[in-house]
Order: structure tokens, then C-alpha cells, then sequence
């Protein structure tokens, strides 16, 4: 995919994460937005997948680890052909597949999640199997910053580093902020990247909402042997719309209509 195109698959996305939110009441937009771009570079560029058969063996694996943004990879499998794209309308209505969270009930989804902390644990269990298997195939696992306060994180990435995963990529979604405040003032992160390098990581510090430098540290990732790769994405919480933009009440917040018609203005305007 162009550049520009990437651009404008992520700012399509964008739109989409904003309407599904604001017709629900609920989700979490912000956090959606800012690792966005994320997603979007995996999808659209990186990863190995095969919409049309979604159980195809040698596919690469994602985990969506900070389940709550579950709002953004179901926008992103809509954008692929996972589901249908009117499907979205129904997120987080009564009897709708597109609950608050991903469940495997959908095409593209290997793992529920929710409770943070098991995705990565999942991702690494999926990592050794590969290489169990000898497998080509790579398992990618989104985390948010305020999920590195779950101890099971730390015992992933022991084991993980331990059993030398360089079929795992971790990205860190470090936009700073969580639902009761910043990620410092609730359980502060400080040089986070040299916890995972103590760990035996391979870190890579990137914009996570550049294209450019996404691109890049995946490439590293993969080309990176003998051990896992962490990317430490910092990144914007609701990237893409000026009012949401580095506001911790924007973790879960509700748009209300002016608020909707304002966000959907700017990123209409955005591309």
C-alpha cells in the first residue's frame, strides 16, 4: 500500500472508531485513536493474513492484548473483509457479535480478550507453539501502557525472552494516560524501555503515529534473531481530534452530538 493510501485507510478508520463510539455511548475511543495507526500499519502492510480464509494456517497472529479498544480492530477487520462493514453500526448494541471487547465468534480474531494482562501471555504461548511447529509464521500483541502494572506482563516477557521468541513482536500503545489519570502518577512506567531490554528484549522506541517509523521498527522486528522485539510506540491518546487529544477523560468518555459533528469535521478535513 502507497503512503497515501495508508494515510487515508487510517483516517477512514478513524472516522469509523468516532461513529461506532458516538452511536453506542460507549467504547474507548481514545485509546482507539491513538493506536490506530497501529493496527492500521499491521493489517495493511506488515502482517501475513488472509481475509477469505480467515483459519488459514501460516497466517501471522495478532492479539489484541488491551482488549478495551476492541472498537479499533473491529474497524480495521470490517476495512479488510473480515466482516461486513454495516455490521459496525450494531457495536455495543443488544445482541450485536461487536461487544466491548473481541471475541473469537468473529472472523480474525484468535483470542478473547479483556481482562488485561492474558493477551501477551496468549501471544507467547502462540510464539513458542511456532516455533514448536517450526513455523514462518509471527505472532504480533498490542499492549497499553497502563497494562505494564499486570504482573502477568513480566512473566510473559521472562518467558518470552527465555525461550528466545524472535517470531514475537510486543508494541507498547505509550500514549501516557489511563482511565483514573497518567500512567506516572498511577504506577509510573519511567524507562520502561530499559525494563524490557533487562528482560532480554530487542527495544525499538518509535512515533507510533508515524507511518514512516512503524514500518521501520516492524521491519526490524523481523529481521531481529535470537530474541523477542517490544516497540515502544509513543503515541497521542485520541490522536486525530484536537479535543481529545493528551485528556485522560477522553479514556472513556461519550461525544455528544456537537462534540461527534466536530471530530468527524476534522478529520473529514484531515486528508
Amino acid at each position: 500500500m502507497e503512503m497515501r493510501e495508508l494515510i487515508q485507510s487510517g483516517n477512514a478508520l478513524r472516522q469509523n472508531i468516532v461513529t461506532m463510539c458516538y452511536a453506542s455511548k460507549a467504547g474507548h475511543v481514545g485509546g482507539s485513536l491513538s493506536s490506530i495507526d497501529i493496527l492500521n500499519t499491521l493489517y495493511n502492510v506488515e502482517m501475513n493474513h488472509r481475509p477469505d480464509e480467515p483459519d488459514w494456517p501460516e497466517r501471522d497472529r495478532f492479539v489484541l492484548s488491551k482488549g478495551h479498544v476492541a472498537e479499533s480492530l473491529f474497524a480495521v477487520l470490517a476495512q479488510q473483509g473480515y466482516l461486513e462493514k454495516a455490521e459496525l453500526a450494531t457495536f455495543s448494541q443488544f445482541g450485536s457479535r461487536l461487544i466491548g471487547h473481541p471475541n473469537n465468534k468473529i472472523d480474525g480474531i484468535e483470542m478473547n480478550t479483556g481482562a488485561l494482562g492474558h493477551g501477551v501471555c496468549v501471544a507467547v504461548g502462540m510464539a513458542i507453539a511456532g516455533k514448536m511447529d517450526d513455523k514462518d509464521w509471527r505472532v504480533y500483541c498490542l499492549m497499553g501502557d497502563g497494562e505494564q502494572a499486570e504482573g502477568s506482563v513480566w512473566e510473559a516477557a521472562m518467558a518470552a525472552a527465555h525461550y528466545g521468541l524472535d517470531n514475537l513482536c510486543l508494541i507498547l500503545d505509550r500514549n501516557g494516560l489511563q482511565i483514573s489519570g497518567t500512567t506516572e502518577d498511577v504506577m509510573a512506567l519511567k524507562d520502561i524501555h530499559l525494563k524490557y531490554e533487562a528482560f532480554g528484549f530487542n527495544v525499538v522506541e518509535i512515533d507510533g503515529n508515524d507511518y514512516d517509523d512503524l514500518i521501520s521498527a516492524f521491519t526490524i522486528a523481523r529481521h531481529t534473531k535470537g530474541k523477542p522485539t517490544l516497540i515502544l510506540a509513543n503515541t497521542t491518546k485520541g490522536k486525530g481530534v484536537s479535543f481529545m487529544e493528551n485528556v485522560a477523560s477522553w479514556h472513556h468518555g461519550v461525544l455528544g452530538e456537537a462534540q461527534y459533528k466536530q471530530a468527524m469535521k476534522e478529520l473529514e478535513e484531515a486528508v
